[in-house]
């Protein structure tokens, strides 16, 4: 029976897949990375960087059975991957789970975790040394950047600059209410519904102090910016016979089994996909849940049939510090608000780092 499955990207849905998958097929992930990142936790390890440690993975215990192969794939085509280097795994089945980019600090701009975490060093020295920060991107990232450092430097100053005419649009408004508040009390200034008029100067996560205008006509200094914006899907290594798969965006087209239309050995899971919902870890893992089960499944000669439906209520959980936060849940009645004591307890203390010290095996 068929059963080699190539995993392509070992991020939270790659890693959560290939790791369902390793009891009963031949698994072969491949990520170029030499470490799993929790990218959740990056932000926190900016501002703490004795905390870094913690948010890196090693792959390597990850699979009992299966194995691990570090590079990039340059095409992948319905029988298997080619990769930079020349070489080739062949599988019968493929699961494409590279995910998302986003800019650092947020997502790390290295390979090598070592090179990483001498990166988050150095920008947490310029941060600390830096009184006035500009968080350009009032999103899930920029909002939570925001209170990670004010939890550690309550006395700098930190301004978020956005577009958008609102905080997370699309969630309840007692939850938009709460956040606002939350953030007053940190003493965050907010600045929606404008621009700034050019990049500023120099470098994201350089210190060094500049001035930048805003298309409301204020003229703002700071010390040092982050970028907060700017998804990213991965998704242009598809060769020719599966070029049509993505969509304008290069996002990947996927049925209700997550699998791709047209190809019955082939599925795609997390920020990769075109499902309509928020491009979160949580999501992904779940997505992971699925495609196992159906490729494993078919494996045994079954039919694919679990399914995948994202939920009509939106969900977040959106620390600001280890203390603080809101969130959103679905519930029998339709949602559920979570105070910033449950946001802290769930994900604020430690933004989930145990379940990856379980799923790694590397307690």
């Amino acid at each position: 029976m068929s059963r080699t499955v190539a995993v392509i990207g070992g991020g939270y849905g790659g890693a959560a897949v290939a790791k369902a998958l390793d009891a009963e097929t031949d698994v072969v992930l491949i990520e170029p990375k030499d470490a799993f990142v929790h990218a959740a936790g990056s932000l926190r390890a900016l501002v703490e960087p004795d905390w870094a440690d913690s948010i890196f993975f090693p792959y390597d215990k990850l699979l009992r059975r299966g194995r691990v192969v570090r590079g990039r794939a340059a095409s992948v085509d319905p029988g298997g991957v080619t990769l930079e280097s020349g070489e080739r795994v062949d599988a019968d089945y493929l699961v494409l789970a590279t995910g998302s980019g986003y800019p650092y600090p947020a997502k790390m701009d290295t390979d090598v975790s070592a090179e990483a975490l001498e990166r988050l060093r150095a920008t947490h020295a310029e941060l600390a040394g830096s009184d006035r920060v500009l968080i350009v991107g009032a999103g899930p990232v920029g909002l939570e950047l925001s209170g990670e450092i004010k939890a550690v430097w309550p006395g700098k100053q930190v301004t978020l600059v956005d577009p958008a005419v609102q905080l997370l649009p699309g969630f309840d408004p007692a939850l938009r209410a709460d956040l606002e508040g939350q953030l007053g009390r940190l003493g965050v200034e907010v600045r929606l519904g404008t621009r700034l008029e050019g990049e500023p100067p120099t470098a994201p996560g350089a210190a060094r102090t500049f001035t930048v205008g805003t298309t409301a006509g204020e003229v703002l200094t700071a010390d040092i910016w982050f970028r907060c914006y700017g998804v990213s899907v991965t998704s242009g290594y598809l060769g020719e016979e599966l070029a049509g798969l993505s969509d304008p965006q290069g996002r990947i087209r996927v049925t209700e089994t997550l699998g791709v239309p047209g190809h019955g050995h082939i599925y795609a899971l997390g920020d990769l996909t075109d499902l309509a919902e928020a491009k979160m870890a949580g999501y992904a893992m779940r997505h992971a849940e699925v495609v196992a089960e159906n490729i494993i499944a078919q494996v045994r000669g079954d039919e694919p049939k679990a399914v995948y439906r994202p939920s009509p209520v939106p969900s977040v959980l959106l620390p600001l510090g280890p203390h603080g936060g809101v969130g959103q849940a679905p519930s029998p009645e339709g949602l559920s608000l979570l105070p910033a004591e449950a946001v802290a307890a769930y994900k604020g203390a430690d933004l989930f780092t145990g379940r990856f010290v379980e799923l790694f095996g590397t307690a």
